[in-house]
């Protein structure tokens, strides 16, 4: 009798006490986590998506899950992180001919005091500023989840950041955690009037010295501030990068960035 079944990669690793047998073929299992990003796993009752019949709360306040890190080169970064190990591992890529950069995660939320998805980053320190062409693999569901530009101070999940991002409903946002462990809050802008429905075609993020910006451009306009800017300090070297979270934590959803610029010191104006 197995002891248990591990999904991988399109075979089967069935584990029977010290032995350990592959089976090369597909499994139903694992097609259908493929097919549908979905996988059984147990999701806590706060970490279900909100909606008109449930209301998403933030988590125990002492709950934590470690980040799971590669230090595997994509594109411009330099590592990868699974932060707050979401519960349904993803994947990430980079092509090299269209510079583009896709992110398939899992997660609950980037939010309250603790986040989960998948992260692709770059350790800097002093000034710096990223932008990318932003947009989701399928343009629907119109649901909260979110493509992210990030700045963190650390990998662990309640770390402190600053984060610009894109909702599949068109909002946008500058949020921050002001310090380790504590609740996210933000600036949020809706589109109405000739520019409602418009998703925004680019942003970015910019740090200098302790302020930061979101940047926007809508329809390819050169890029502008949008709102004012936050003040947060990070002590160097930080961490930024990309990252994309569906607001599932059982299930898999893809971000996609483009036409990526990554500057660091004297010239990091996107």
């Amino acid at each position: 009798m197995f002891s248990r079944l591990v999904c991988c990669g399109g075979r089967v690793l069935c584990i029977m006490g010290y032995r350990l047998a592959v089976v090369a073929f597909s499994f139903v299992a694992c097609a259908l986590v493929s097919a549908y990003g979905q996988a059984a796993v147990q999701v806590p009752d706060w970490a279900l998506p909100g909606s008109s019949t449930h209301k998403q709360v933030p988590p125990p306040a002492d709950f934590h899950r470690a980040s799971r890190t590669e230090h595997v080169a994509t594109g411009v970064f330099e590592g990868v992180s699974e932060i707050g190990g979401p519960l349904v591992p993803g994947s990430s890529s980079y092509d090299a001919a269209t510079g583009s950069y896709r992110i398939t995660s899992s997660g609950y939320n980037i939010w309250y005091q603790r986040d989960e998805f998948r992260f692709l980053w770059k350790r800097v320190s002093g000034d710096v500023s990223l932008a990318a062409d932003v947009s989701f693999e399928r343009p629907q569901p119109l649901t909260d989840r979110k493509v992210v530009l990030v700045i963190r101070q650390s990998l662990d999940d309640d770390s402190k950041e600053a984060v610009v991002a894109e909702h599949a409903t068109g909002m946008v946002h500058l949020a921050q955690r002001e310090d380790r462990g504590a609740m996210m809050k933000d600036m949020t802008y809706v589109f109405g009037g000739g520019l409602k429905g418009v998703m925004a075609q680019r942003l970015g993020i910019e740090k200098r010295g302790d302020q930061i910006n979101l940047l926007i451009s809508l329809k390819g306009e050169p890029m502008h501030p949008l709102g004012p800017p936050i003040a947060l300090h990070m002590d160097g070297p930080f961490y930024v990068g990309i990252g994309f979270c569906p607001h599932l934590a059982d299930a898999l959803d893809t971000g996609v960035f483009s036409k990526m610029e990554l500057r660091t010191g004297a010239n990091a104006t996107p």
